[in-house]
């Protein structure tokens, strides 16, 4: 009778740790599962939607290059620039994108103060300011409103420079 006590126990024990073994196991498919799933849903996807917006980015690129619209040289500017320490002059040319006929008659129209503005913002422009692709991002805005705030109705697209310089006197 101790002896079948002892099958008993023995055989107990093992079923204890084939249930303990089989649960661990169970576990570590669950964490492995959750992981992965984290993974996918984390870290996946938001390469995917950093995928699609790089897509959607160029296929706007592609739809503004089709729909250029005309455009009309404004003029070269030399100005001296607002630098305290040395004389330095600015050579640039601007060239305006605008949408349609309409406004290319309306900017030959006000080319005399489209002409002011811009020759007015340059002249507060430091080379600092200028020798950045930053900067000149900022300047190609800036003449972009103040020749929408002239025209009536807008219709400026975007201001291109042909033509760069910075020198020191």
């Amino acid at each position: 009778m101790a002896e079948e006590n002892k099958e008993q126990e023995e055989q107990q024990q093992g079923g204890g740790k084939k249930k303990l073994i089989i649960l661990l196991a169970v576990l570590l498919l669950l964490l492995g599962g959750g992981g992965g799933a984290a993974y996918k849903f984390l870290v996946l996807d938001k390469q995917s939607d950093k995928q699609e917006n790089k897509a959607e980015k160029i296929q706007e690129e592609i739809r503004n290059v089709e729909n250029i619209g005309i455009m009309f040289e404004v003029g070269t500017f030399v100005v001296n620039l607002a630098d305290k320490d040395a004389d330095r002059y600015l050579k640039v040319t601007v060239i305006l994108e605008i949408e349609n006929e309409q406004v290319k008659q309306e900017v030959e129209k006000r080319l005399p103060q489209i002409k002011d503005s811009i020759t007015t913002l340059l002249f507060t422009k430091t080379s600092r300011e200028l020798k950045t692709a930053e900067g000149v991002e900022k300047l190609k805005e800036e003449i972009l409103r103040r020749v929408n705030a002239i025209l009536p109705l807008g219709g400026v697209k975007n201001v291109y420079f042909t033509d760069f310089v910075i020198q020191t006197a």
